[in-house]
């Protein structure tokens, strides 16, 4: 075909969830793992999730649907299948699906150990992708298996289909250089040649449109983005066989990429209206020959869209673009299904939401809207005006109590604690901890029992006094167990929290929690982010009772374990009506409160986690400064209130440390945990240069794999963080918690940690 006779749309969204609404895909992934289905099985699942989306987005009024956004793990691990570069060291997985997923969680197979990929935040988001690796020898080859399979089981729905695909600039951006690698952008032309062949491979099958995703082209992380944009949409689009090719970007504003790829000859570029700005498209006169796709439903939050706003900004782009499609701003991946299924929400609150069923009603409206005149959506218009009118005036959005305190302690100058040294010594003297101290991070396995219970007390088959009782358990065999591992500091193991952030959510003021509103994380890994909606407060003390508790049943330290403000804010859907940091003082401010009534209660060590510092770094240089200041003030807000002696430990995971290396020595925390396992203790390196002074805990192994390091592997990572670090300095504990393994990989995993720790204890 010519790219001629690819139809115009007017209506779409970017991608859609796969997990499923009733996290259908995560049960029978994991039952494959664990061999109670087989491949017939999961194919089957993951055929009907499938089938049932397009339906749903083509019943909806769509008028074009993205297709090969499914995916059984993550789609930048589909990319690396699609462009033939999975690392050699799976090569000998025979099984092409347990090949797949032995690059994405490693494991025993055929009696050899493989090592996962890495895995890191996509962007801004709490989703994680894994990282492809780029070494000396990677052969870049086409194998467009799934995309074509896909696109055959689609072919029935009745509605243009649109194949999504990573783009070049943004795969390479992100995979990592392993072998002595150059740099992967560097061989950027050579891949844009595997992008040319499956192009012409799909104009054969008939596809009239493609989506090649590039959201690396709003960050500043590729030097001359818009010279490299150029150059590969230039070659791609005057092919002279291929679909009509739409380049999306999303999750913030194109700079220089947008001229350059308004110059090039592909049709259509999609433009993040939420989380950019509109202006920037009347000085690119070029657009007037261009099908702008103007993302004005938020894809990543769950508020409802302002549509006489929306309705504006299409106004604007108009006079911009040759064409205007309505799309939302990003792939609905990160929202939950539907609010339909949501019953327990007040109606205001109801009135102010949206997910991602709702968000393509929104879009298929303001097309009608934007095609028809306003008057065709004028019930849909006032509609969202009286929400937008509600939520401006609502009580709970405004608690002067709140404000006034966070004013008082910054004008106390209460955000910081006593030197480091003084509390050093003080914290040394209280606890008596030997050299390199064992630990771990927070969590145990959530078994069986802790489910069920779970379950049960949700359902009225026991009593919240039962599940108390089961729960206190549960905490006594996390107890024994941890000291007959002779592990030093010990955790309660948290078998009460379903999540770290929604937990405390539950019991915050200005929260809430869903019933059903999953989102994929990584893999078959799902969360429920709570709704942060309002001015946030802490009634009643949160974990006090668990930690006493367990500290009862030991002599040795119990940590008490809370999750930061800045990790509750990434990992909640956050009111999008004050500034963030005006919200991380809020929650900062309940966290030290729960702080505070910790150390009363006797609690010598209080942990408050924030691995998604990194996530929320803006993606322009020049708004990461801002960020970094008011996110360490948080975390400082929400420690500060502490005696010297009560030790503070944080605890960081699964990101690129580098950019906010120095923010991290900021928060002052007496101890750090990282993420260091995969990554080789590469980050202690990077902690040195910043002038690191405080205890530091590298992670040993890696816990988002079922397989179990040796004691030796463990005893390296700590002689090679000795390299770095010194012995008064260093402790060992695993990487993340332990909240999705099981009991067996744990106990064996930690048994081997000690042992580790006591052998190069020995050394010194």
């Amino acid at each position: 075909m010519t790219t001629q006779s690819a139809p115009l749309f007017t209506a779409t969204v970017l991608g859609s969830p796969r997990i499923g609404p009733n996290r259908e895909l995560k049960r029978a992934v994991e039952k494959y793992w664990s061999d109670r289905i087989g491949r017939a099985e999961l194919d089957a699942v993951a055929a009907t999730l499938r089938g049932d989306t397009l339906r749903q987005l083509a019943d909806a009024g769509l008028d074009s649907i993205p297709v090969n956004t499914f995916s059984y793990y993550d789609h930048m691990l589909d990319q690396s299948v699609l462009l033939g570069t999975l690392p050699p060291r799976v090569a000998p997985v025979t099984d092409e699906l347990d090949r797949y997923f032995a690059a994405a969680r490693g494991g025993t197979y055929d009696g050899v150990d493989i090592a996962p990929l890495e895995m890191t935040k996509w962007f801004d988001t709490n989703y994680h992708y894994i990282v492809p690796e780029i070494g000396p020898d990677t052969t870049f080859m086409l194998n467009p298996a799934k995309i074509l399979a896909e696109l055959d089981e689609a072919s029935s729905v009745g509605v243009a289909l649109r194949p999504v695909i990573v783009g070049p600039i943004t795969y390479l951006a992100l995979s990592k250089a392993v072998g002595g690698a150059d740099a992967p952008i560097g061989r950027l032309d050579e891949l844009v040649g595997v992008y040319a062949e499956l192009l012409e491979l799909l104009a054969d099958k008939g596809v009239g449109w493609v989506q090649i995703d590039e959201p690396v082209l709003v960050t500043d992380n590729v030097d001359n983005a818009g010279a490299l944009a150029e150059r590969v949409y230039s070659r791609l689009g005057g092919l002279a066989k291929r679909p009509a090719v739409f380049v999306a970007t999303y999750f913030g504003e194109l700079t220089d990429a947008l001229p350059a790829l308004a110059r090039t000859p592909i049709e259509a570029i999609g433009v993040d209206l939420v989380y950019g700005g509109v202006d920037a498209l009347s000085a690119v006169p070029a657009l007037a020959g261009k099908t702008v796709v103007a993302g004005v439903v938020d894809g990543r939050n769950i508020w409802r869209t302002d549509l006489a706003a929306a309705l504006d900004t299409l106004d604007t782009v108009t006079r911009a673009a040759g064409n205007v499609v309505v799309s939302t701003s990003c792939s609905t991946l990160h929202v939950p299904y539907s609010l339909e299924r949501e019953t327990g929400i007040d109606e205001a609150l109801r009135s102010w939401l949206a997910f991602g069923a709702e968000k393509v009603t929104e879009v298929v409206a303001l097309a009608k809207g934007f095609a028809q005149g306003r008057d065709a959506i004028a019930a849909e218009v006032e509609t969202s005006n009286a929400a937008v009118a509600s939520r401006r005036v609502d009580p709970r959005l405004n608690n002067a109590d709140v404000r006034s305190r966070i004013a008082e302690i910054r004008s106390a100058g209460a955000t910081n604690r006593g030197q480091a040294a003084d509390r050093r010594a003080a914290q040394e003297a209280r606890l008596n901890l030997p050299p390199l101290p064992t630990t771990t991070i927070g969590s145990y396995p959530q078994t069986t029992e802790i489910r069920v219970a779970r379950a049960d007390l949700r359902a009225g088959k026991i009593d919240d006094a039962t599940y108390q009782q089961k729960m206190r358990d549960e905490v006594a065999a996390v107890i024994k167990l941890q000291e007959e591992l002779d592990i030093d500091v010990l955790v309660h193991g948290e078998p009460e929290r379903n999540d770290m952030v929604q937990y405390f959510a539950e019991q915050l003021e200005g929260f809430f929690a869903t019933q059903n509103g999953w989102v994929q994380s990584y893999g078959s890994r799902c969360v429920r982010p709570p709704v942060l909606f309002g001015d946030v407060f802490r009634p009643a003390p949160m974990t006090v009772a668990w930690t006493s508790y367990a500290q009862s049943l030991t002599a040795r330290p119990v940590k008490g374990m809370l999750t930061g403000p800045v990790t509750i804010l990434a990992w909640s859907f956050v009111r999008d009506d004050q500034p963030l940091a005006d919200t991380a003082a809020q929650v900062a401010l309940a966290i030290r409160d729960e702080t505070v009534d910790l150390e009363r209660s006797g609690v010598a060590i209080i942990q408050v986690d924030e691995p998604a510092l990194r996530e929320l770094l803006p993606l322009r240089t020049r708004q990461k400064q801002e960020y970094l200041m008011w996110s360490v003030e948080a975390f400082r807000l929400a420690t500060a209130g502490v005696r010297d002696d009560t030790q503070i430990h944080t605890h960081l995971c699964y990101s690129e440390f580098g950019e906010v290396i120095g923010a991290i020595a900021d928060l002052d925390a007496d101890v750090t945990s990282i993420e260091a396992a995969r990554s080789h203790m590469e980050v202690l390196d990077d902690l040195n240069a910043v002038g690191f002074s405080n205890g530091v805990g590298p992670g040993v192994y890696d816990i988002h794999s079922p397989r179990v390091p040796n004691t030796d592997e463990m005893t390296t990572a700590l002689r090679e963080a000795l390299a770095a670090v010194p012995a008064e300095r260093l402790w060992v504990n695993p990487d993340c918690g332990l909240k999705t393994r099981k009991n067996d990989e744990v106990v064996e995993s930690l048994r081997h940690m000690v042992e580790a720790a006591k052998t190069v204890r020995a050394e010194r």
